[in-house]
């Protein structure tokens, strides 16, 4: 009885690991290292004395079928979702972002395997500013950080956008307004 007991708890304890880490698309399998990671990163442009703070986290979605960010700049100030998917059709990884400015984003993006690099090609709908797309590029560095570029296309013109370094942190609410 002992070793049943024993035999189901090993059992129980191995198939509660593995719904934790979850199976993904194997499309979305490049992605993983960012997974379940709480990102903090400091977007203060040089010279404001105002701090500008992101907080995001990567998370397994929809059965391993997606992956949902969520992110939050000074605690609700600004924020958005995605979903990264595989579509099929296009054959590449694809995402939506949805936002609290009220627009929205879908693009594509590929993952690199000789340097880790993701770049993505979104359009933006419905933008105050005349932003109608954005090319980004993510990486996580040998020390465990993450870096991040961008640029917009604003009113015709490429524009640099943000750049940031995130840290790994410790676990921490993603807040909305």
């Amino acid at each position: 009885m002992k070793t049943a007991l024993l035999w189901l708890s090993v059992l129980l304890s191995t198939a509660t690991f593995a719904t934790e880490q979850g199976s993904l698309h194997p499309k979305l399998e490049p992605l993983r290292p960012y997974l379940n990671q709480h990102w903090q990163g400091d977007l203060t442009q040089p010279g404001k004395a105002e701090k500008v703070i992101d907080r995001s986290l990567w998370s397994r979605a929809l059965n391993g079928q997606a992956i949902k960010t969520v992110h939050s700049i000074n605690d609700g100030q600004y924020g958005g979702e995605s979903f990264i998917f595989w579509d099929e059709s296009k054959q590449s990884l694809a995402y939506y972002y949805f936002t609290t400015a009220g627009f929205y984003t879908h693009g594509t993006m590929e993952f690199n395997p000789q340097s880790g690099e993701i770049v993505a090609l979104e359009n933006v709908e419905n933008n105050q500013n005349g932003i109608t797309q954005v090319k980004s590029f993510s990486r996580i560095m040998p020390d465990g950080t993450l870096e991040t570029k961008s640029s917009y296309l604003q009113n015709g013109n490429w524009v640099d956008g943000h750049s940031a370094t995130y840290k790994p942190v410790a676990q921490q609410q993603i807040m909305f307004k």
